[in-house]
């Protein structure tokens, strides 16, 4: 059975070797080799091997949609425009006839199609770019003042931006209406400089499709603050993170429970179905293949138990008592004033799991994380310890 095993591994990896040499060898003659079609070409499938031929309507809307980024000269108002001219991504129907794609634009696949070297007659593979056999729809020269243009808009240098204007709650708040990240911008007027957070789904696709408005950065960094100081200065405060931080550990224990038995089960069912091959009278020529499966499956589910059983202690190890919180807490104020920049910061991506800010109701909402109150709780406990030896 293991050698029949260690065969059936081996033709699999073989079999994915060629698979991939032969998409290497069809990009490197310029062919398309498969995957998700674009806007401006159709696949004819009618000769040998799939390729690319234009599609004259969409094509048409892909140069326009260069053109518009050239005059705009920004990715949010061309998504706008995009958007209320109703142009959308390509759609197509896979196989089994099921239709896909034909979304609306956003920035992200806007910036995608702006950079793709497929629309001036290239093919990609990893790195390099070839000569492809489908012929081109946007020329060089645009294609190239379009790459300039978002290279001179490129901001770059995002954590440096972050130190330089002391932004304190990057990744930790949240759009409520939109569950997405609120990043950290900047706009100028003339000599001053206005921080704001602004919901990741205004900047990607326009302000109408995002009700909840931009935060100005230093309000609402130093209202979070301020928060984690009452609780600091409130029992009834510590009380309420101890209970919040205890139901989601529990919460998140007993789904990871639930994970562990089903996995477990299933794999006993596994074993079962591989005693019942190998202990099989009548053999036939694909038990080898079925075998090989089974075992497959089983490793995979050892590899899932694994990462659950890791996940479930963590969280063990996580779960805090009063004690953690009233150290973690205690001698908040002071250390805060003692703290730079990035040192606060890291402070509060320590304690601090997810913030979201009601701007119909005004209220600030903070969910804290159970480690980072530990670990706080163990750094504080330490360096009270060093001083007062």
């Amino acid at each position: 059975m293991n050698i029949l095993l260690s065969f059936a591994q081996f033709e699999r990896e073989i079999i994915g070797e060629r698979i991939r040499d032969k998409i290497a060898a069809q990009r490197r003659r310029g062919k398309w080799a498969g995957g998700i079609p674009v806007l401006g070409y159709d696949v004819d499938r009618s000769g040998p091997s799939p390729k690319l031929v234009v599609n004259a309507d969409e094509a048409a809307k892909v140069r326009r949609i260069f053109g518009l980024y050239l005059e705009m000269e920004s990715m949010t108002p061309v998504v706008e425009e995009l958007d209320r001219r109703g142009w959308r991504l390509k759609s197509w129907k896979t196989k089994s006839g099921k239709t896909r794609g034909g979304k609306s634009f956003d920035k992200s696949s806007l910036h995608t199609m702006l950079t793709n070297q497929t629309y001036i007659g290239r093919i990609k593979h990893k790195t390099q770019t070839f000569k492809g056999e489908h012929t081109p729809i946007i020329d060089q020269k645009l294609f190239d003042d379009v790459a300039a243009m978002m290279r001179s808009h490129a901001r770059g240098g995002g954590n440096h931006l972050v130190n330089k204007y002391q932004a304190l709650l990057k990744g930790l708040i949240y759009c409520p209406a939109c569950n997405y990240s609120m990043v950290h911008n900047v706009a100028r007027r003339r000599s001053k400089v206005y921080r704001y957070y602004t919901c990741v789904t205004a900047i990607k696709r326009g302000r109408k499709y995002c009700p909840s408005p931009s935060l100005p950065a230093a309000d609402i960094e130093a209202a979070v603050v301020d928060q984690i100081r009452c609780i600091a200065d409130d029992p009834g405060l510590r009380r309420g993170v101890l209970e919040q931080s205890s139901k989601r550990c529990e919460a998140e224990l007993a789904e990871l429970n639930t994970q562990r038995t089903q996995l477990t089960q299933r794999m006993n069912h596994q074993h079962e179905q591989m005693n019942h091959v190998s202990n099989s009278t009548d053999v036939g020529s694909g038990d080898s293949e079925r075998l090989a499966a089974l075992h497959q499956e089983i490793a995979g589910i050892i590899e899932s138990l694994e990462i659950v059983n890791g996940e479930i202690e963590r969280l063990t190890a996580e779960q805090i008592d009063e004690r953690d919180v009233n150290a973690a807490f205690a001698d908040f104020g002071n250390v805060w004033n003692e703290l730079n920049t990035r040192e606060k910061s890291a402070v509060l991506t320590l304690l601090i799991s997810r913030i979201e800010f009601d701007a119909d109701e005004s209220s600030l909402s903070i969910s804290m994380h159970p480690a980072g109150i530990k670990t706080f709780s163990a750094e504080a406990t330490e360096q009270q310890q060093e001083t007062n030896s």
